[in-house]
Order: C-alpha cells, then structure tokens, then sequence
C-alpha cells in the first residue's frame, strides 16, 4: 500500500512523502491516527496544490513584514515623559513604545517584538530594535522628552 504522509513518522519518512508500507500498518496505525492518507493522484494533486498555496501565503507574510520594517525605519517615534534635569522618573517600557506606535503611527507592533538593548533612563535619541520574525528587523528612532 503506498501511502502519502501527513506528518514525519520516525523510521518511515519525513512529511510530504510517498511510502510503500504493508496494508495493516497503513490502514491500522497511519490511516487512523491521521498520520497518512492513501497516495492516490488526486490526493497527491491535492496536497501539492495545497503545500503551494502554504508557500504563496507566506511569501506574502514576508512581503508584508519587510513593507512594515521600512515603514517602521523611516518613523521619528516621539515620546515624552515626566523628568526632572533629564532623567526620567521611571523608563521607557516596551508597551508604551507599542502603544504610542498604535496611536500615532497606527501600526501594531506586539511588545514582544521590541528589542531595548539598554534601558531607557535619560532624555535624548535612542535606536530601538524590533523583530518582525523570519529574520526581519527594524531599527526604530526613539526621540525621548522631558514633560
């Protein structure tokens, strides 16, 4: 029985991939575990169609992460907040970067993704990163004022 795998199966193959098996194994232990399907053409047909579907999705995703990380490097982000003779009482939070970028600049940038190297203590310029996955990255330039 030749079967088409759904998942990689230790000792057998990897996703993807068309296997010769015996019937009891393929029916009893692949098939119903949703581990395989029967290689027919048309499943065949249908998960290749499928895979490059997956791979359209996600050249788009990458497409619009790198639209974003150059929006993100042309963007002054302007924050201030209560000091006195230039420190700050407290520092800048990866939130309040993500929530000024939602209101000000209407993107959303999820707290997670930003990258402050040294904590932000002081008045002055300050280069954050932020991490749009797949290997993307933003430098964002942080103007931070004394109110």
């Amino acid at each position: 029985m030749k079967v088409l795998l759904l998942e990689d199966v230790k000792g057998l193959g990897k996703k993807g991939e068309v296997c010769e098996v015996k019937d009891g194994y393929g029916q009893n232990f692949l098939i119903a575990k949703n581990k395989a399907k029967h290689a027919t053409n048309e499943v065949i047909n249908k998960y290749k169609a499928q895979q490059r579907h997956q791979a359209e999705l996600e050249a788009l995703e990458l497409e619009k992460r790198k639209q974003l990380a150059k929006s993100l490097e042309s963007i002054t982000l302007i924050l201030e907040k209560k000091g006195n003779n230039g420190a700050l009482f407290g520092s800048i939070t990866k939130e309040e970067i993500a929530t000024a970028l939602q209101e000000k600049h209407k993107l959303h940038i999820d707290k997670k993704e930003i990258d402050i190297q040294t904590p932000i203590k002081h008045i002055g310029e300050f280069v954050v990163i932020i991490r749009l996955g797949s290997g993307i990255t933003a430098n964002l330039a942080l103007q931070v004022k004394e109110l």
